[in-house]
């Protein structure tokens, strides 16, 4: 993929011009509409973007502390940080989950990936394992997980559709597709409109697919909490 310099995903009334210096983001000649919805999706952040998904402001901004209590994740489950990223969600699942349980953290880039490893290795976790994916296939194990989650990711997938469907079967019968997109209905959520999606998109797009919108949580300050299930769940 090619990586380059381009706009940031926060406009400008909360200095996107210097967070603009720090993104970079992936193919955006490659990124097209999706074919039921007909949202524009969104460029791919590219490593040099890291240090932003770790900014201090995070938690204020985002509150990913009350996303991750709003899973409900217990000791010994098997979950999946798809998108992982600088693994920013990984390591805090991976406290959650425990020693007995598993994260795979996931990602079509290997520099984000050598972040997360770093990340494993300086904290002494034995209980995450890091997947090179590809922008179709999550490269999962087959009815592994209790739970996958995508944080702003889902509107990043090039191949949407295919990515999902190869998502699916990795997921157990009774397991959760967990969505945290900024809440495209919120004019004054201060994030570009490609990188924001309302909950008519999620359900237009990933209904077709085998899930079910089941809940929606709208506890964060800019996101969506948006869990799904599979809708051939007991």
């Amino acid at each position: 993929m090619v990586t380059r310099s381009l706009a940031a995903r926060r406009l400008p009334a909360l200095a996107a011009g210097a967070l603009a210096a720090c993104l970079m983001l992936v193919g955006l000649d490659a990124q097209g509409r999706h074919p039921i919805s007909g949202r524009i999706i969104a460029p791919v952040m590219g490593v040099g973007g890291a240090g932003w998904l770790e900014r201090p402001e995070r938690e204020a901004e985002e509150a990913p502390s009350v996303a991750i209590r709003a899973l409900q994740l217990k000791k010994g489950q098997v979950v999946a940080d798809i998108g992982a990223g600088s693994g920013y969600y990984t390591m805090r699942m991976a406290d959650a989950v425990g020693p007995e349980g598993k994260v795979y953290a996931t990602d079509i880039q290997t520099g984000m990936l050598d972040i997360v490893r770093r990340r494993v290795t300086a904290a002494r976790l034995t209980n995450v394992e890091t997947v090179l994916s590809t922008p179709d296939d999550p490269k999962l194990p087959a009815d592994s997980l209790d739970l996958a989650i995508m944080v702003d990711v889902y509107h990043e997938l090039a191949a949407p559709q295919e990515f999902i469907r190869r998502l699916r079967p990795a997921l157990k019968r009774t397991g959760r597709l967990v969505l945290l997109e900024f809440r495209k209905e919120d004019p004054k959520v201060p994030i570009r409109p490609e990188h924001k999606m309302s909950i008519a998109e999620v359900k237009a797009e990933l209904e077709p697919e085998g899930f079910k919108l089941s809940t929606v949580l709208n506890d964060l300050p800019w996101q969506h909490i948006l869990v799904l299930t599979r809708s051939d769940a007991p």
